[in-house]
């Protein structure tokens, strides 16, 4: 079997895990497998170096992502206008399967994530701007894009059900110290949760874009709900909070710096954690503080225990 077949087999099997998952009601896992998925689909979809698939087979691949980050998206926010039903999202499986000889009209007038480069941890070390370059393109320069965070709003979940005798925690992001925080396009944070081989343990989230800046800081003022009970977390496992920003001149998000909190740091109260340089590492094996002036990341911890 070629390795393209064995890709689109792996797709294919993703793909059911996941709706298997949305239509068990197991919700929190299938938005991650979703995720998963689209950001697999489109990485190949916006993929130039690749003779793998024709040009109408990626917009394809880049279509049936937005579908996948469609129905995320319902799951996460049951108010949303724009739900997008499970049953919908099955009729993609035979293109998904197919997509090698898939010749009919796609069934949703959707389109591919126009612009937004996606790119895997460390990846965006290969295309590198200086962060002179980066001040030069100016702040005025951004009027002549559409907004390119994963979504203004951002992908928060909301926090998961108590439970007898267990701990749920709630990280508010109040503000990041940054020299040149002023000069930051569309910065946003991904949080995610993994354990000592760096595997996810949660769905990552991402915060909604931040809009107040002042001096050195970048405010975000937002919570985050941990998507795990913490006495399940397992041992190793620490919280990654990445700072993004978007490079106007090479057109992609990048991960400017990132910061870590492990399980002995979890207690009431605020916390001032340290800012390392990217790429992130999420075995936590070469770390490179971002800067000797005390610039950091702010945040306050809450915990909730059912007693």
């Amino acid at each position: 079997m070629s390795d393209v077949n064995k890709t689109i087999q792996k797709w294919h099997a993703s793909f059911r895990k996941a709706t298997d998952f949305d239509s068990w009601g197991q919700l929190v896992e299938a938005i991650d497998e979703y995720q998963i998925l689209a950001r697999q689909l489109q990485k190949e979809a916006q993929s130039t170096n690749s003779s793998d698939y024709t040009e109408e087979q990626k917009k394809t691949l880049g279509k049936i992502a937005t579908c996948l980050e469609m129905r995320s998206a319902s799951l996460q926010c049951t108010q949303s206008k724009e739900e997008f039903k499970l049953e919908d999202l099955k009729r993609l499986e035979t293109i998904i399967k197919n997509i090698l000889t898939y010749n009919k009209e796609f069934p949703f007038d959707v389109q591919p994530v126009p612009l937004r480069k996606i790119l895997a941890p460390g990846e965006e070390e290969n295309l590198e701007l200086e962060e002179e370059e980066d001040a030069a393109a100016g702040a005025g320069a951004t009027e002549a894009f559409p907004p390119r965070a994963p979504a203004l709003q951002g992908t928060l979940l909301p926090r998961l059900p108590s439970e007898p005798g267990m701990t749920l925690l709630t990280i508010k992001i109040e503000k990041i110290g940054l020299k040149d925080a002023g000069q930051c396009i569309d910065p946003y944070m991904t949080i995610s949760v993994k354990d000592v081989n760096g595997v996810d343990l949660n769905p990552v989230q991402d915060t909604p874009v931040a809009t107040r800046k002042e001096d050195t800081y970048i405010h975000f003022s937002v919570d985050i709900e941990i998507q795990r009970h913490l006495e399940k977390l397992p041992k190793g496992a620490a919280i990654f909070f990445e700072f993004k920003h978007y490079k106007p001149k090479k057109r992609f998000t990048s991960t400017k710096c990132f910061a870590f909190m492990e399980m002995d740091e979890i207690k009431p109260g605020p916390i001032v954690i340290e800012l390392y340089k990217k790429p992130t590492d999420f075995k936590r094996k070469k770390l490179q503080l971002l800067t000797k002036k005390p610039l950091y990341l702010h945040l306050h911890q809450t915990l909730h225990k059912d007693s």
